[in-house]
C-alpha cells in the first residue's frame, strides 16, 4: 500500500508558534497543487478546524489517550489516504506526557509528540521561538535532538526572528549541531488570531477572517521556509504496516450488525464547532444518514430525526441568540420527551440544561449552566455509573473534558460517569447522556454501536 510521507511539527514548549507554522505550511503546500492530510497530536478540537481550512480536507485527531496507541497508525492511515503529503502538529513541548506516568507503561511520555512521531516513523520538525535568543538556540536543538533516539529531530524552523543579523547569529550557531534549518520567520502580528478563555477563536465562528488568516499564514511560511527541502524530509518517513482503520469493521467488531437506517441530527455552526471526524464516520458506517443542524440558525430539527447528537463547543459566547430560538428549543425538548436517543457533550450539556448564565435553554436536564474563573482541563478515566444511551453501567472509557463552566447541581443523583480517581459527572437514561465527558468514538466504537441500536429501534414512530 501507498505510504504517505509525512513530518510532525513540533516545539519545545508551548506558545512557540506550533500552529503557525503547522497551518501555514499545510496551505502553503497546498497552494503549489498538493493534496495535504492535516493531523493534530492530542484532544484539541480548535487547531484541526484551521487545519481543515488550510487543507480542504476534514480534521484530524491523533490521540493514543483517547483512542490507545494500538490505532495511531490505522487512523493516520486511514485519514491521510489520497493524500501526497501529510503534516501532523504536535501537542504542548516535544517530550510532555499528557498524563501521569503511572497511568500508562513507559517513560512517561505518553500521548506527547514524541510518542506520536515514533508512532509514525516520521521526523520532526521543531518550532524554536528564537526572540529574545540567539547562540542559545543551539544548545537546546543540540539537547532536543540528542534526548530520545526514538525521535529523530529532521530540520528546524526559526520562528520570531527580529533581524536579518539575529537570523544570522543564530544560524551561524546552529551550523554544528546535525540539523537543518529550514527556516526562518520573522516576528509579525499580521498573522495573529485571536484568543479567548479556552484558546484560539474556532475557525467556524470568524470563517471569512480565518480564511484571509490561513491564506496569510501560507504567504508567511511560502517566503520564510525552504518547502522543498521539508517535502524531501517527509519523504524520509519509515514505511508503516498497519492496515488504515475501517469504520465498518470497527463496528462489527464491536458487535453492530444490522443497517441503522436512522436519521442522525447533529449540532453544528459556530456554537458547536467540536466534533472529532471518525465519529460521524462510524455512524455513517452503520448505515444511519447524518443530517447537520445549526441551533443559532435553524428553528426546526432536520426533518425525519430519530435521534441527535449535540457535541462541544462554545454556547455561552452564543447562549442569548441560542435562547431566542425558542422554536428549536421547543423540539429538542419534546424529541428528549418522547424518548429518542441524545448524546450531549459539554456544550451539548449547557444546551440541553435549564439555563445557561441565566438564558433559558431546553430544559431536558435539571440542572442550571454559568462561567467560573476556573479552567477544568484534562483526561478523565471514567467508569458509567448507569445505563445510558452510549454506554452499559461499569462500561470503563477514557475521555476529556475542557471547559470554565459549572452546573448546578452537577450531575443527576446517580451521574453519567464516575471518575476512577473519585467523583462523578453528567446525566443518563436508557435514551440520554449528558456530560462535559467527551469521548473519541474511534477508541470506544461500542459507544457508536450502541447509540447506532437505538437510533434504529426509534425509526417510522411518530414523532413529536
Amino acid at each position: 500500500m501507498r505510504q504517505v510521507p509525512r513530518v510532525v511539527i513540533a516545539a519545545p514548549a508551548s506558545g512557540s508558534g506550533k500552529t503557525t507554522v503547522a497551518t501555514g505550511l499545510m496551505a502553503a503546500l497546498a497552494a503549489r497543487g498538493m493534496v495535504v492530510s492535516g493531523h493534530k497530536a492530542g484532544p484539541d478540537y480548535i487547531d484541526p478546524g484551521y487545519h481543515a481550512l488550510a487543507t480542504g480536507r476534514p480534521p484530524r485527531n491523533l490521540d493514543p489517550v483517547l483512542c490507545g496507541e494500538e490505532r495511531i497508525v490505522p487512523l493516520f492511515r486511514h485519514g491521510s489516504a489520497g493524500a501526497d503529503i501529510a503534516v501532523v502538529e504536535g501537542v504542548m513541548g516535544l517530550f510532555d506526557g499528557a498524563v501521569e506516568p503511572d497511568d500508562f507503561p513507559g517513560p512517561g511520555d505518553y500521548a506527547s509528540t514524541a510518542h506520536v512521531a515514533a508512532l509514525l516513523g516520521a521526523p520532526v520538525i521543531l518550532v524554536v521561538d528564537a526572540a529574545r535568543t540567539s547562540r542559545s538556540v543551539a544548545a537546546l536543538v543540540h539537547g532536543f535532538r540528542t534526548y530520545d533516539p526514538r525521535v529523530r529531530v529532521g530540520g528546524v524552523i526559526l520562528n520570531r526572528v527580529g533581524s536579518q543579523r539575529h537570523e544570522a547569529l543564530v544560524r551561524r550557531a546552529l551550523a554544528g549541531c546535525g540539523v537543518p534549518v529550514l527556516g526562518a520567520i520573522r516576528r509579525s502580528d499580521a498573522v495573529a488570531a485571536p484568543s479567548r478563555h479556552l484558546g484560539l477563536v474556532p475557525a467556524a465562528e470568524r470563517a471569512p477572517q480565518a480564511r484571509e488568516g490561513v491564506a496569510a499564514l501560507a504567504a508567511l511560511v511560502a517566503s520564510s521556509c525552504d518547502l522543498a527541502a521539508i517535502v524531501a524530509l517527509a519523504q524520509t518517513a519509515a514505511p508503516l504496516s498497519a492496515p488504515p482503520w475501517d469504520p465498518a469493521a470497527e463496528l462489527a467488531r464491536a458487535g453492530h450488525a444490522l443497517p441503522a437506517r436512522a436519521h442522525v441530527a447533529v449540532a453544528g455552526g459556530a456554537a458547536f464547532t467540536f466534533s472529532y471526524t471518525e465519529n460521524t464516520e462510524l455512524l455513517e458506517a452503520g448505515g444511519a444518514e447524518v443530517v447537520p443542524f445549526d441551533p443559532l440558525r435553524d428553528e426546526a430539527l432536520p426533518e425525519g430525526s430519530d435521534a441527535i447528537v449535540v457535541g462541544g463547543g462554545f454556547p455561552e459566547v452564543h447562549a442569548a441568540t441560542l435562547s431566542a430560538n425558542a422554536p428549536l428549543r421547543r423540539r429538542v425538548a419534546a424529541l428528549a420527551r418522547a424518548g429518542a436517543p441524545i448524546v450531549a457533550e459539554c456544550a451539548g450539556l449547557l444546551y440541553l440544561a435549564r439555563s445557561l448564565d441565566g438564558a433559558p435553554m431546553c430544559g431536558v436536564v435539571p440542572a442550571d449552566a454559568h462561567m467560573t474563573e476556573r479552567l477544568t482541563l484534562g483526561y478523565r478515566t471514567a467508569v458509567a455509573a448507569r445505563d445510558s444511551v452510549v454506554a452499559a453501567g461499569g462500561t470503563r472509557v477514557r475521555g476529556h473534558e475542557f471547559h470554565r463552566t459549572a452546573l448546578s447541581p452537577s450531575h443527576g443523583a446517580v451521574p453519567a460517569w464516575r471518575w476512577e480517581n473519585g467523583g462523578g459527572d453528567g446525566f443518563a437514561n436508557a435514551a440520554l447522556i449528558a456530560s462535559y465527558l467527551h469521548l473519541h468514538w474511534a477508541g470506544a466504537p461500542e459507544c457508536a454501536t450502541r447509540f447506532l441500536r437505538a437510533a434504529r429501534l426509534r425509526t417510522g414512530r411518530p414523532r413529536p
